[in-house]
Order: C-alpha cells, then sequence, then structure tokens
C-alpha cells in the first residue's frame, strides 16, 4: 500500500533518507531491536520510497549475539558517523559488563558532534554511564530501575514507556520501541505514513511518553480493591523507610485487623510478609545490578542490620546475599568503566 505524505511533511529534506545506526551491544534484546528498525522498513514500504535507511554497529565490526543466541552480520566497528545520523544502543542482558571503555568512549566522541543517541531497553545504562543523560529525562526497563536510581543520581528517571528529551531518545524495552518510532515517523513525515505503519504492525494502540511501562497495580494483582491499591502503592513508594501496618492500614481509613484480613482474603499473605518480599525483590535488583555493598542495599531496603538482612534473605530466595551477587555474575572491578 503506498500513501502520499501530509501537504506538512513535504519540503525537500524528506527526500533525503534519514539514517539510524544501531549499536549492538553483546546479549542485546531482540524484541526492542526488531521493534525499532521494522517500523522503519515498514514506513519505506508504504511510502513507495526510501524514506529511512540504517547500519548496524558494534565493537567487534563483524558479528553481534542478542540474548536469544541468533547472530546479526554487522556493517560497521565505532567508527565515525554522519551529524545527521540517529544513533540507538541496543542493550539487553548483563549491560554493565557490555558497556566497555570503548563504548563509553564512542558515545562521547559522537555527542560531542551533536549526534542525536538514544538507548532502547537497557541502552539507556550506557549512555548514563557516558554522562550523556545527566540533567535529563530518561526511562529504562522497570527491572533496572531500582540499580539505575542508586547509580546515576544525575538523571530524571521516569517510568514512562519512551522519553524524548532533546537530542536523548530512550525506551523502556519490549514493544516501547515501536512507539518511539512511530512518533518519529509521525514527526519526520506525517500522521498518516505513521498510522500506516501501525496498521501493518497489528499495533492497534499506539502509546506515548505520557504512558508508563507497568500494568497498574490493580491488573498485576489480579485485584481491583482501591484500598488495597493504595497501600500497596504506598509500600512501593517507601520501602527505604518502610511504614508500619497501623499506620498503613490508618492512612486508608481502616483498623489493622481489617487490612490483615484483606491482603489474607486476596493475596494469602499478610502485609508485613507482602512488604518484606517487595523490600526483598529490590535489593535482589541492586545486588545483580550495582556495585553497592551488601550493607548499603540492606540500608536502602530498610533494613537495620546485614545480619537481619541476610536472614531473611536466605529464607526467602535460599541463598544469602553474598553468593547471590557471586552466582548472578554482578559487576566487578574488572568489567567497570573508567571515567
Amino acid at each position: 500500500m503506498t500513501i502520499s505524505p501530509t501537504r506538512a511533511a513535504q519540503p525537500d529534506k524528506a527526500l533525503r533518507p534519514r539514517r539510524f545506526v544501531f549499536l549492538l551491544l553483546d546479549r542485546f534484546t531482540m524484541i526492542s531491536f526488531a521493534g525499532a528498525i521494522e517500523p522503519l522498513r515498514i514506513a519505506n514500504r508504504v511510502a513507495g520510497r526510501t524514506l529511512y535507511s540504517w547500519a548496524l554497529a558494534g565493537e567487534s565490526g563483524t558479528e553481534a549475539v542478542c540474548s536469544n543466541g541468533a547472530a546479526f552480520r554487522l556493517d560497521m566497528g565505532l567508527e565515525e558517523i554522519e551529524r545527521e545520523d540517529t544513533l540507538l544502543v541496543c542493550g539487553g542482558i548483563d549491560v554493565q559488563k557490555a558497556t566497555t571503555r570503548g563504548v563509553v568512549n564512542w558515545l562521547r566522541r559522537e555527542a560531542r558532534r551533536g549526534v542525536t543517541i538514544g538507548g532502547l531497553c537497557t541502552g539507556a545504562y550506557a549512555l548514563a554511564k557516558a554522562g550523556l543523560l545527566d540533567g535529563k529525562k530518561a526511562t529504562i526497563h522497570w527491572e533496572n530501575q531500582d540499580g539505575f536510581t542508586e547509580e546515576f543520581e544525575e538523571v530524571r528517571l521516569t517510568k514512562s514507556v519512551f522519553v524524548m528529551d532533546g537530542n536523548r531518545l530512550t525506551t523502556a524495552g519490549g514493544t516501547a520501541s515501536i512507539d518511539m518510532m512511530l512518533k518519529i515517523i509521525a514527526k519526520d513525515h506525517g500522521d498518516d505514513i505513521a498510522n500506516t505503519v501501525a496498521d501493518q504492525l497489528i499495533y492497534s494502540s499506539i502509546r506515548t511518553d505520557r504512558d508508563t511501562q507497568r500494568l497498574s497495580i490493580p491488573t498485576r494483582i489480579g485485584v481491583r480493591h482501591p484500598k488495597l491499591s493504595e497501600v500497596i502503592r504506598m509500600m512501593e513508594a517507601n520501602i527505604e523507610d518502610p511504614i508500619s501496618p497501623a499506620d498503613l492500614a490508618e492512612d486508608v481509613g481502616m483498623s489493622t485487623r481489617q487490612l490483615e484480613r484483606l491482603f489474607r482474603r486476596y493475596l494469602n499473605r499478610s502485609p508485613k510478609r507482602y512488604y518484606m518480599e517487595l523490600r526483598l525483590q529490590k535489593a535482589r535488583n541492586l545486588l545483580m545490578q550495582t556495585d553497592m555493598s551488601v550493607i548499603n542495599v540492606a540500608l536502602a531496603c530498610g533494613f537495620a542490620s546485614p545480619s537481619h538482612f541476610s536472614k531473611c534473605y536466605r529464607a526467602h530466595y535460599n541463598t544469602t546475599p553474598y553468593r547471590e551477587r557471586g552466582t548472578q555474575g554482578a559487576p566487578t572491578a574488572a568489567a567497570r568503566v573508567s571515567e
């Protein structure tokens, strides 16, 4: 199907294809990469001409392997690109290790030349490590937000599906790349082409940068009870300084016993147990994603002492925080990037 761009999108600048350079980090996530490159291909098809071109880059310059094991032949290494190009960093598993000194230096060099740079999925980590998101709004996959927040305090992290802050772009991962690329296509060539691309993708609900990446609390827990949702929201917002069950109950106009019954009925656990599981989940994220000491992880998750933290962690995960870090391959001094 071929359509014409809208009248507002017909200037001569559209005659030169806009090029995207995809930096494929080791073990990058395929769905985020595919969600970014496929809308470009489809845009060319529906427009009947080449609106976009692309190149695949990687540190080796020859091949990149994604997290599902598929290998991609690269077009280039870490070479200078055109200032008009858009550089998108595709991240995935163990992004700390994949963000090497060479990658960081290349990103900084291209940023100094004025290139628009974005991060898909955990690719935002590489941008932040290079200092390219300081003072900027950004997003990253919800599973990586705890560690990211602790390491990069200068970044204004959001829970949005994607963020476009000047010449810095970030997406939360998964299908969020599709939403951002549709936004870019609409800006470049009009809503008609962007909407047709969405139709080709059978993508019936286009999200904006105002949409959040995680499901609502009622959807996540499978229960639509406003007071239960509000209590869980308060718990999630107060991990470092936990609120007592009595205070939580009072804040939503219930007695402590009523709150206990509510949690038992819908979640089959006490409020105290549910809260503990939230704190331990954050602790596990920090252990696996940051270089924070175990004692600092404990404090960040509301535990008064490392011994109490270790005891609770072992009871829940059947391992100690120290062993968790060792077996999960958390970043080591050798893997960290020199500033």
